[in-house]
């Protein structure tokens, strides 16, 4: 028989089991202190840096892309975009640096809308930032908020208080006021824009029932992660863009042949800004998930917001766009009523 602990030996037992339990406790604050800082910098503002620059750098490459070369075949600079990113979420899955959900036919049925909507988001997107400029592309995107809303209250009866429509109230207004005063005016390129809003909101609004379907079918019975929702969206974009590709072009002819006679695909320049715009687009959903994984979603919403100023402030300089006070005025006004709105629906 083993001998019993007297009750001093008993006192020192659990007292060094105390001990082990608190140090252990110490050991896991610790922890969990340095996985919130790198290099003695919180990760939340590392994340929110990396985010901000990729979001710009995203913007505007697509831009140069499209705005400042003859390139003609939009169809095919997206299909190459998304056939990276695919490939770029399968090399780093191998490589065991993220989890990806693996291909499921059940999980493809349901996500097919959603991927229609994403296309369409790409696509007029791009449509628009050909004849438009970076700054009002920014405040015509806060157009989105109001067609969401709008699909709050109509499918899901979702309401809200005052100082939330009147926040989308002032980004109409600074939309209004920029297209009065914007030199370079396109009725095209904003008539795409409002598509792209249109498709913006309507992804939104039914991303959130088909993650809620989804998740009856992945393998941990959870949602699909923000990582596999890029694989899921980008590679079954493929077969609609192909498609695309095949049924236009110019004078009846499919853009598959007419883009191998493309004079900028002996260009290294617009080669080496349609790839890294390929590897940005990657990086930030990378960086999108980090900061959004480090901070609340009201904070990540306001940094969106406020993202607005340096981007349209950057973009009228590198494109040479028109300073105009009337003009700075609607991108601050826009930019205002998004850090507003945002600060309204967390609240709400």
């Amino acid at each position: 028989m083993k001998p019993s602990h007297t009750d001093e030996e008993a006192v020192q037992l659990l007292g060094s089991k105390q001990d082990a339990k608190v140090t252990v406790a110490a050991l896991d604050v610790d922890a969990a202190k340095k996985a919130r800082h790198i290099a003695g910098v919180p990760a939340a503002i590392l994340a929110g840096l990396c985010y901000v620059i990729a979001s710009i750098a995203m913007i505007l490459l697509n831009k140069t892309a499209l705005s400042s070369f003859n390139f003609e075949s939009i169809n095919s600079l997206l299909f190459f975009q998304c056939a990276l990113s695919v490939v770029l979420v399968q090399m780093c899955n191998a490589l065991g640096l993220i989890d990806v959900e693996p291909l499921n036919p059940k999980i493809v049925r349901i996500w097919l809308p959603v991927n229609v909507l994403f296309v369409g988001m790409l696509g007029t997107s791009f449509m628009a930032l050909r004849t438009l400029n970076v700054a009002m592309v920014q405040v015509l995107k806060n157009l989105s908020n109001l067609f969401t809303l709008c699909g709050d209250y109509y499918f899901f009866g979702r309401t809200y208080k005052a100082n939330v429509w009147a926040c989308v109230a002032l980004m109409m207004l600074s939309a209004i006021c920029g297209g009065i005063t914007d030199l370079s005016f396109d009725a095209t390129g904003y008539c795409w824009q409002i598509v792209n809003c249109v498709f913006n909101s309507s992804f939104q609004l039914y991303l959130r029932g088909a993650m809620d379907r989804v998740s009856t079918h992945t393998t941990n019975g959870e949602k699909l992660s923000g990582l596999s929702m890029v694989f899921y969206n980008n590679l079954l974009s493929l077969p609609f863009l192909a498609a695309m590709i095949l049924i236009t072009g110019k004078s009846w002819g499919c853009e598959g042949r007419s883009v191998w006679a493309e004079p900028d695909l002996n260009n290294h320049v617009f080669l080496s800004v349609a790839a890294l715009s390929g590897f940005i687009g990657f990086g930030l959903s990378f960086a999108s998930l980090w900061f959004l994984s480090t901070t609340t979603p009201s904070i990540y919403s306001l940094v969106g917001s406020l993202n607005q100023v340096p981007v349209a402030a950057i973009g009228m300089i590198a494109f040479s766009v028109p300073w105009t006070t009337t003009n700075l005025l609607s991108i601050g006004v826009g930019a205002t009523a998004a850090v507003l709105f945002a600060y309204a629906k967390s609240k709400q």
